[in-house]
């Protein structure tokens, strides 16, 4: 089962560590103890809107940014258990292209058309 608050969690640490900054000074800076703090990285406790705001103060980091990273955790998260369940994981359904005809094009010598595009994403047929 994923946890929102393991994964909050994790993403509070990293935020911290990559600033090479202590829990103290984070706990200090954001008016919380130091061992709630600790238990709020380890996914141990569930923070407060409140608490949160004062920890990304602290962090000077945006709390959107920071629910953006746990957002991409959780999905990374949600498809790993998904592998680990073996249920099949959705794969993106390529949209099919309607077919052109090009029988001349202004200025351009007749079978001299260019079409640009990734190999996978076009079928080209010489008439």
């Amino acid at each position: 089962m994923i946890l929102l608050r393991r994964l909050l969690g994790d993403v509070l640490r990293r935020q911290r560590q990559r600033q090479g900054r202590t829990l103290r000074e984070v706990s200090s800076s954001a008016r919380v103890s130091l061992g709630y703090l600790s238990e709020v990285e380890r996914g141990q406790k569930e923070a407060s809107s409140e608490l949160l705001s004062a920890i990304c103060d602290a962090l000077d980091v945006r709390m959107s940014e920071l629910m953006r990273e746990v957002s991409d955790d959780l999905s990374l998260a949600e498809l790993a258990e998904s592998a680990a369940a073996s249920d099949p994981v959705p794969v993106p359904v390529r949209p099919m292209l309607n077919s052109v005809s090009v029988s001349a094009v202004a200025g351009v010598p007749s079978g001299r058309v260019t079409i640009k595009a990734p190999a996978e994403a076009v079928d080209v047929v010489a008439a």
